[in-house]
């Protein structure tokens, strides 16, 4: 395993470093993906992937995961910067939910503010993984590849 320490940078209209994520897009809301944009991938980033975790969730998986994986997008080609709201397009992977695409914040009820961690990995190499990957499964299929990483995290509080 090794550091993939990089410049990029991670953006989102929605929502701000620390801030609240708009109830738009969380699973009280309309649950549609926020808009993303990074910049300062590394030289020779030839795709990227993106995810979204919440290590606050009070959940604990038998491999020894913890946490609740709401979004696994990947075989994002290296000329792609941004992802619109809603993002249809790539590859998507699995999600604690039980399905794929995206899947708003949704913190049990009464258990505070959650973090949620919005990542974009770069990679040094197109990977045409098939659909349907865990996060965890993701990861240990890319992790040689990953030459780059950085994160936006937003906060959400269920009303």
């Amino acid at each position: 395993m090794g550091f993939a320490l990089s410049d990029m940078q991670l953006t989102s209209p929605a929502f701000s470093q620390g801030g609240a994520i708009p109830a738009r897009h969380t699973g009280e809301g309309e649950d549609v993906s926020p808009a993303l944009a990074w910049s300062g991938a590394p030289q020779g980033t030839k795709a990227f992937a993106v995810i979204c975790h919440d290590p606050d969730a009070p959940l604990i998986s038998p491999g020894g995961t913890y946490g609740f994986v709401h979004w696994v997008l990947y075989n994002i080609p290296a000329s792609v910067t941004r992802l619109p709201e809603g993002v249809e397009e790539y590859t998507r992977g699995a999600t604690d939910f039980g399905r794929t695409g995206y899947g708003g914040p949704m913190p049990p009820e009464g258990h505070g503010v959650h973090q949620y961690y919005f990542w974009v990995l770069a990679l040094d190499r197109e990977m045409e993984l098939p659909e349907g990957l865990t996060l965890w499964q993701l990861l240990e299929k890319i992790e040689p590849a990953v030459i780059g990483m950085n994160r936006l995290v937003g906060t959400y509080q269920r009303g």
